[in-house]
């Protein structure tokens, strides 16, 4: 693969960072006008439901994708050990986001026009179009073991926030996580199945950022 044009990079990383703020913005908008997606009780105060759009893993990767990809859109070739960190957490998290959706959560939902739309724009299109970004136009050599270990903090800050919080109001953004339905048991089991997928993604991402960095070495 050959070295891509600065100009052209940042014009992928701006679509990116387009459609993944266009897709937060549609499903914000339909939180506030009462939309839900796996919630099928009745629809809480606004304040609540704001509380629960910034509580689920999929908004807040999607929000780091549009955040990173904007940045990336500035300046494609920008680095340092926190802008790795970042990049890595943005690319783990939106790859999580897709596959957890897409083996476990798709079958639950049964949504139609502007909910199907923000649902496949925020599960689907965003994480694809990031990882083809990133294959296409990287950056390269950005992701190492380091960086994927540091990028896992806010996953395991976020669970935990889940966790405390669902024990509290009695709510939880996934079934996978809902103790009060599943039980601590089940629960624990649905935690490290994820997290063998976190590393699993985290690695994948090392050795694609290796063998790409090298590609693109020789071809310049």
């Amino acid at each position: 693969m050959g070295q891509v044009r600065p100009t052209s990079a940042r014009a992928v990383h701006l679509v990116v960072a387009v459609v993944a703020l266009a897709a937060l913005v549609l499903q914000l908008v339909l939180v506030v006008r009462g939309g839900r997606v796996l919630d099928e009780t009745a629809v809480p105060p606004l304040s609540t439901r704001l509380v629960r759009f910034f509580s689920y893993f999929t908004v807040l990767s999607n929000l780091l994708v549009a955040v990173t990809s904007t940045l990336s859109a500035t300046d494609p070739e920008r680095d340092g050990e926190r802008w790795r960190v970042a990049h890595t957490a943005s690319m783990v998290g939106i790859t999580i986001t897709g596959l957890v959706h897409w083996f476990l959560l798709r079958p639950l939902l049964d949504l139609h026009g502007a909910d199907a739309l923000a649902d496949k724009l925020l599960h689907v299109v965003v994480p694809l179009l990031a990882v083809v970004a990133w294959v296409v136009v990287g950056p390269r050599r950005r992701t190492s073991s380091r960086s994927v270990a540091l990028s896992l903090l806010w996953p395991v800050a976020w669970t935990v926030y889940t966790l405390a919080r669902g024990a509290v109001v009695d709510w939880y953004p996934y079934p996978f996580l809902d103790v009060g339905e599943l039980g601590w048991g089940r629960v624990l089991v649905n935690m490290v199945g994820i997290a063998v997928l976190f590393a699993l993604v985290g690695l994948a991402l090392v050795g694609a950022d290796r063998v790409l960095g090298r590609r693109s070495t020789r071809s310049t």
